[in-house]
């Protein structure tokens, strides 16, 4: 029961993150805005840290990774290799040492996306403020 609402809690953490992204309109007039990269910077941490602790709690009922090999042991649920899954995961879709079972394959599918996606926004808002700015001036 507690799990549940630990699992629950973090995954609104992880959607504030990103809902925290693309509400925030307190960016600079430059093609490069350093706080909306710092903003980006932040944001991907937070979301790698609550993939990981979300990783975490899933781990306390089932194995949740194995190593990608013929044997396909369990991985041992330690901070560091829930960490690791989740910051590959969220920055380059993964190396395929550890392979996600049972439903925490629908978790990583939707980090990876998100680590594929707000990039890619925080890109589009950048060109957007910046080619906002030289319509103003024309």
């Amino acid at each position: 029961m507690i799990s549940t609402i630990l699992i629950v809690l973090t995954i609104l953490f992880i959607l504030a993150n990103l809902y925290s992204f693309f509400t925030n309109g307190s960016y600079k007039k430059s093609s490069f805005n350093s706080s909306l990269f710092l903003q980006l910077f932040i944001n991907l941490v937070g979301i790698g840290l609550g993939f990981a602790f979300l990783y975490y709690l899933l781990s306390l009922n089932n194995v949740i990774l194995r190593v990608s090999s013929p044997t396909g042991e369990p991985v041992e649920p330690t901070v560091s290799n829930l960490l690791y899954f989740s910051g590959v995961t969220l920055l380059s879709i993964g190396y395929g040492d550890y392979v996600p079972v049972g439903g925490v394959r629908f978790f990583a599918i939707m980090e990876s996306a998100i680590g594929v996606l707000l990039p890619s926004a925080y890109f589009m808002k950048a060109l957007g403020s910046s080619n906002h700015e030289r319509d103003e001036e024309n």
